[in-house]
């Protein structure tokens, strides 16, 4: 005797489609990682410019890195931290890269606009760090489209 659970269980199974997924183009998401790749690299260099700052390679004024203002070193010393990790983050193309990341972009409009006295207000770098940060969000939104549901 048959056990009508089991046969109606059978009766509802799709039928395996070989080779479906051959067609299926993902244009976005590997557009994605490469642009999160070429952020990684930005990054590195972002932080290692940093660093080379506080080890006193390079100096943005005539001074030293041991007499510039507080809040300078400190800004100085977090981005050369919050970059460095970020673009590990963002080469391995972990969620918590992207997190790290638009943490730093963040932070950097913020020290920009809210305390110029910092590194300048440089308008051009809260322009570009605003586009990179839509440009990002657009890629992730299409890349997201086309995963299946």
């Amino acid at each position: 005797m048959t056990d009508p659970i089991t046969t109606e269980h059978r009766k509802s199974l799709d039928p395996v489609h070989a080779g479906e997924e051959e067609g299926r183009t993902d244009r976005w998401t590997p557009r994605l990682v490469l642009f999160l790749r070429i952020m990684a690299a930005i990054a590195l260099l972002k932080g290692l410019y940093h660093w080379a700052i506080v080890c006193g390679f390079l100096s943005p004024n005539d001074s030293g890195f041991e007499d510039a203002a507080t809040p300078v070193q400190a800004a100085t010393v977090f981005f050369g931290v919050i970059d460095l990790v970020a673009a590990v983050g963002l080469w391995l193309a972990a969620p918590w890269g992207a997190v790290v990341w638009l943490t730093s972009l963040i932070s950097m409009v913020a020290v920009e606009v809210l305390f110029p006295q910092i590194y300048g207000g440089r308008v051009w770098v809260v322009a570009v760090d605003i586009v990179l940060v839509f440009f990002y969000l657009w890629l992730a939104l299409m890349s997201a489209r086309e995963q299946p549901p």
